[in-house]
């Protein structure tokens, strides 16, 4: 009963975790990554695609993505996705494949930036927390019900900080990472 909780738990927090990652990985910080087209979908043959199921994505410089796709007459599609994605891109088709410059992020947009990474781990951070409480609900609930001791209660909830504290210091460092991505020049 106890193992189950403590599964559970580990799996809410380490979501939490990652879907936090997967958040940042999509934010521009100045340097290409694939992963700033992810959420692009593009219309093709009446058809919503997600662009990477289109064309193999590369990032020959920092500042360069090249997208080639694998059927040509996409190419005006996925170019008219990424302008209507409003992500600050602009792409150029030169008829073979798609080229988008990462332009350098102003000193004001990195500060912009910045504050929204701290309010998006700031919310992790509190989703880990009522993650924690529950389950210390749940141990408190087991002990009413004489399923656990008192000193049993004790000891889980000292098992359930640790793991919070883990899993909100994976978190902060995610965090201090990007921060420190978007602040290089």
């Amino acid at each position: 009963m106890l193992d189950e909780l403590f599964v559970e738990l580990n799996s809410r927090m380490q979501k939490a975790t990652d879907g936090l990652a997967r958040e940042l990985a999509t934010l521009r910080a100045g340097r290409a990554t694939p992963a700033l087209l992810d959420h692009i979908m593009v219309n093709y043959q009446s058809t919503t695609i997600p662009l990477r199921q289109l064309a193999t994505i590369s990032i020959p410089e920092a500042n360069l993505i090249i997208i080639q796709p694998w059927d040509r007459t996409s190419l005006r599609d996925i170019e008219r996705a990424i302008l209507t994605a409003n992500i600050g891109l602009n792409p150029a088709n030169d008829g073979n494949l798609i080229r988008v410059v990462i332009p350098p992020l102003s000193e004001e947009r990195r500060k912009e930036l910045v504050k929204f990474v701290s309010k998006k781990v700031e919310e992790r951070r509190i989703a880990i927390r009522n993650i924690r409480r529950d389950g210390i609900e749940k141990l408190r609930e087991m002990e009413e019900n004489k399923e656990i001791s008192e000193d049993d209660l004790k000891n889980n909830t000292k098992k359930i900080d640790q793991l919070t504290e883990t899993c909100v210091g994976k978190v902060n460092e995610l965090g201090q990472r990007k921060e420190k991505e978007i602040q290089e020049i």
